[in-house]
């Protein structure tokens, strides 16, 4: 950590700047709370300032996420972690059911379908997506804004491994 503590503020948004997604200016932020003790002390970073969002703020991070299974462009990170998943080499079947269920969980909420994929399958991944569209608008804000908290204690862990 005396690596990630000792970065200065473009470099630590160089590094981190991809943690939430598309949302480098949030880093900078997570970058103002140093020195960290750990990598759990940055990620909770992430997760504080995730939490602290005003609600169109959080809306806004939370738009700026890719749909699962889509084949449109996104960073890097949600690339790897889709394919991790094995979202891109989905049956048709299921590629079906994912993107029905992305287009009524986006008209039913206002924002895309929000999910830590590492170490799920994509049958998994629908069941989940199928399940919370039966949640009210408020649950589901505080799950997605959950699970934006979880990929990015994962993607925190990759980036601190690294260093």
């Amino acid at each position: 950590m005396a690596t990630v503590n000792g970065l200065s503020d473009e470099a630590f948004v160089d590094r981190f700047g991809g943690v939430l997604e598309d949302a480098p200016y949030l880093a900078a932020d997570v970058g103002t709370c140093r020195p960290f003790a750990d990598a759990d002390s940055l990620a909770g970073a992430f997760g504080d300032v995730v939490r602290s969002l005003e609600p169109d703020d959080a809306l806004t991070l939370l738009l700026a996420h890719p749909e699962l299974g889509a084949r449109g462009p996104m960073a890097a990170s949600s690339i790897e972690e889709q394919a991790s998943a094995g979202l891109p080499d989905v049956d048709e079947a299921l590629r079906v059911r994912l993107a029905e269920g992305n287009v009524a969980y986006r008209a039913r909420f206002g924002f895309p379908f929000i999910l830590a994929v590492r170490g799920r399958t994509p049958s998994e991944i629908v069941d989940v997506l199928e399940a919370r569209l039966a949640n009210d608008r408020d649950t589901e804000l505080a799950t997605a804004l959950d699970e934006v908290c979880t990929i990015a204690r994962l993607r925190v862990d990759q980036l601190v491994d690294r260093s």
